[in-house]
């Protein structure tokens, strides 16, 4: 179940205050909550409701850490965005750049030169969190890298993103790379909110994509990274992310009696502590 954040007599004793008073005592609610409600091991953490964008819960929301491929909310609101305007649209067919095939990390193996559909490139970034996928995207849209990655930090501005800069579509590690937790629960309920068709593609498990290539087709498969699916009941979402710098992180999305939340984790020690700090954040 999901709890409300202050008792009933707190509230009471709202009413019968003035605003100023209001606003003291809710703060300081909120600080003993976050004090002694939940045992949270991850360095920064939020809990945003998505309607109303009301925050929960928060730990050490705004400090600015490096997210990892929680990055790829930002290329798939961008994604969705140019196909919402009509600037692309999911058959068309994107040929794969050398920059693209050569990105390190998680991947799907594109190689240069081979065609793929919008639609399974955005597949491939949403479920395999394939990093060659999600520059394939930018490119797509903006001509360049190098030309996405401003469109990204111009989003970021308009969203009120105040501690976030990136430095690439994917999330791989670059200086100056970073987002806070609090910008990434914003980012992911404009996302939500703007296309909540998005979970059409974050609750796939598995699929596959057809690689086309001069040697032939050959099937290559996808599997979800975000193992949380299966961890929580009513969880949909939405990005999960990890390098041996920072840490495990993720936003994590579930909907339960027609409420969805969204509790972003990020700097966890370990993959456990993040589904562990995640769960608690949901419940609560």
């Amino acid at each position: 179940m999901i709890a409300a954040i202050l008792p009933v007599d707190t509230m009471l004793v709202y009413a019968k205050s003035d605003a100023k008073e209001c606003l003291l005592k809710e703060e300081n609610t909120r600080e003993t909550v976050n004090q002694t409600a939940l045992e949270i091991e991850s360095p920064s953490v939020i809990l945003m409701e998505l309607n109303s964008g009301q925050v929960l819960y928060e730990k050490d929301p705004d400090t600015a850490r490096r997210p990892a491929s929680v990055t790829k909310i930002m290329t798939v609101l961008l994604a969705f965005e140019a196909l919402e305007s009509g600037k692309l649209k999911l058959d068309d067919m994107i040929t794969i750049s050398a920059n693209a095939a050569g990105m390190g990390g998680s991947q799907v193996y594109l190689e240069e030169g081979e065609q793929q559909s919008f639609q399974d490139l955005l597949k491939c970034v949403i479920v395999s969190s394939a990093n060659d996928a999600a520059t394939a995207v930018g490119e797509a849209i903006a001509g360049s890298e190098e030309g996405f990655v401003s469109l990204m930090n111009e989003r970021a501005k308009e969203l009120g993103m105040e501690h976030s800069h990136f430095e690439n579509a994917c999330g791989l590690e670059a200086e100056g790379h970073q987002m806070s937790a609090r910008d990434i629960a914003v980012l992911s309920r404009q996302l939500l909110l703007n296309f909540p068709e998005v979970t059409d593609y974050t609750t796939i498990w598995m699929d596959t994509i057809i690689h086309k290539t001069k040697r032939g087709e050959s099937e290559f498969g996808l599997a979800n990274t975000n193992k949380f699916l299966k961890k929580y009941e009513g969880a949909n979402g939405l990005k999960t992310g990890y390098t041996s710098v920072a840490g495990f992180s993720m936003s994590a999305t579930a909907t339960r009696n027609g409420t969805t939340l969204i509790a972003v984790v990020m700097g966890s020690k370990t993959k456990d502590i993040r589904y562990a700090d995640a769960a608690k954040l949901l419940d609560y």
